[in-house]
């Protein structure tokens, strides 16, 4: 019965979490963006009731992956003492103190999922519950955001301070959809950890109806990233699916049909995603296209290879078109049409285009408020704003602005914090202060690994990567060895989704997303359990068998 009502909880939490708006309830530090919200209660009660279980030996917290889990703890505590008497990054304030406290805690509230979902899984059918409450939130997942592109469903953002206070928004028509989550960005890192266990699942499963349902699920979830016009993540989830691809290829048993295998699956992989974006995903193509514009010899390769696909649609479109072509080298060269006046027919390659003074992927040019302090004449100190044109860095003008911010900030600042301390690092929530003093409302870095160098130094950087990389070494491992077909299915699936977040930490803070955090770790604690239970039945196999040799 305990263990029932732990794989209730679990389960019911890996659902509510993604679906759930981030709605806050109450601030836990005045002008700060993390608030409590309704999860954090849920959780927290379901942790009671598993601590309960664990003091009465009915649930059990020790795996390969918990000492490294605490290990990082101690390491990040250590790290907060060190950034208030060592270092110093933190104030000897209570503010500034508890800030990073917070930030330590929501670490441990991600792993506390991975425990209970460890302690609840204990039978094969115990991880098809698992699988459906995914299945169900992705089809969720997917209905909302698609009522927010087209019937202006609600948005519940983070993406300031003003919004994340629960305000009511709605999607502009260019604007990328997040769903249910707080950003587009951590919609597309969820997508990018389930949609690989959906596609190799199907591709690899008996059963026809659970394919079909893994099929859809899969084709309506790969909407939804395309969607969300999230470059790093697609690039992420090909990575993470055609890696998965390469372990299922290894599975064969001669080389030719290990090449064969792999050939095949992914270029059909492929061959789906190109349909995917070149039908649902003009916004993803046009960011794509903004970074190739940094470098003229791979864009214009680009454009001519774009341009012979769009002549050859035309033409299965519009087969007469190849007529009139042929019609119209009769034209004056020297001559403008009456209904064709525009930029491009009247500049000849020699005159001088116009050149944007801004990024690539700013829109609107908002210009720049500057507070001018001056004198009135009774000697009275008056501060006034004047707009002034912004200007913008070298990187902002080649790269586009939202690389440009990684690499002059927040990537550099990362690495400062890393460098005060490289055992410890800087602590949490002290990478993008200017001055000591200061009390930052958000913290970002856009890309985990420097976010966990510069927070939490070496120390934190070896035991926080090191419990994700001894998990995929244990599945690795058990896919090797078992003939249980499920659970090498399953092993792969979620080593390809680990490959994939991995590959999109590089620009943004997956792990430390509370949406992406929660799910990762639940799954992996899942999935452990389902390794432990099959493998010890596989070693007791094996002992029986040589026990019989013996007799």
């Amino acid at each position: 019965m305990p263990q029932t009502i732990l794989l209730l909880a679990a389960c019911f939490l890996l659902a509510f979490i993604p679906l759930y708006p981030k709605i806050p309830l109450f601030d836990v530090l005045p002008g700060y963006i993390v608030r409590v919200r309704l999860e954090d209660i849920l959780v927290l009660l379901a942790f009671v009731y598993y601590l309960w279980q664990v003091i009465r030996h009915k649930a059990t917290w020790k795996n390969q992956v918990s000492p490294w889990i605490f290990a990082y703890l101690a390491g990040a505590s250590l790290s907060i003492v060190s950034a208030l008497f060592l270092t110093p990054t933190i104030p000897m304030e209570l503010l500034h103190i508890g800030k990073s406290v917070l930030h330590l805690f929501r670490y441990t509230e991600y792993f506390v999922l991975f425990f209970i979902m460890f302690a609840a899984v204990k039978r094969v059918q115990d991880m098809r519950v698992v699988f459906a409450s995914l299945i169900f939130s992705v089809l969720a997942i997917v209905i909302y955001g698609y009522g927010q592109k087209f019937w202006y469903w609600p948005v519940f953002s983070t993406m300031n301070r003003e919004f994340s206070k629960g305000m009511v928004l709605y999607l502009t028509e260019h604007a990328r959809v997040q769903s249910t989550f707080g950003g587009h960005y951590d919609l597309a890192a969820y997508l990018v950890i389930v949609l690989p266990i959906l596609y190799l699942l199907a591709i690899k499963v008996k059963e026809r109806r659970l394919k079909r349902v893994l099929h859809l699920t899969h084709i309506l979830g790969l909407w939804l990233l395309v969607a969300s016009a999230s470059r790093t993540s697609f690039i992420a989830y090909l990575g993470g699916v055609l890696f998965g691809l390469f372990l299922f290829a290894l599975q064969e048993t001669k080389w030719l049909t290990k090449i064969q295998y792999f050939f095949r699956h992914s270029v059909a992989f492929v061959l789906l995603m190109s349909i995917m974006m070149y039908s649902f995903g003009a916004d993803m193509r046009e960011r794509f296209e903004h970074v190739l514009r940094a470098y003229p010899g791979v864009y214009e390769v680009y454009e001519e290879t774009q341009n012979f696909v769009n002549r050859q649609v035309a033409f299965l479109k519009d087969p007469m078109a190849k007529i009139r072509e042929f019609q119209d080298r009769n034209k004056p060269d020297n001559g403008i049409a009456f209904d064709n006046t525009d930029l491009d027919s009247v500049l000849s390659r020699t005159d001088q285009q116009p050149v944007s003074n801004r990024p690539i992927d700013v829109y609107v040019d908002i210009p720049d408020k500057v507070a001018i302090a001056t004198e009135s004449s009774d000697g009275a100190n008056v501060v006034t704003y004047v707009e002034q044109p912004r200007t913008w860095s070298d990187n902002a003008l080649k790269y586009g602005l939202s690389f440009a911010i990684r690499l002059d900030e927040l990537w550099p600042n990362a690495i400062k914090g890393f460098l005060r301390n490289p055992v410890f690092g800087s602590a949490y929530a002290t990478l993008n202060k200017k001055e000591f003093q200061q009390f930052t409302e958000a913290e970002s870095t856009d890309n985990n690994f420097l976010r966990t160098l510069g927070e939490t130094g070496l120390v934190g950087f070896i035991t926080f990567y090191g419990a994700i990389v001894t998990l995929l070494i244990v599945l690795y491992r058990n896919q090797q060895k078992t003939q249980d077909e499920w659970l090498k299915y399953a092993n792969v699936a979620f080593i390809a989704a680990s490959i994939g977040l991995l590959l999109n930490a590089t620009y943004i803070d997956v792990f430390a997303s509370s949406k992406v955090a929660f799910t990762y770790w639940a799954l992996a604690g899942a999935i452990l359990a389902y390794n432990q239970q099959v493998m010890k039945k596989h070693n007791a196999s094996t002992l029986t068998k040589k026990s019989h040799r013996h007799a």
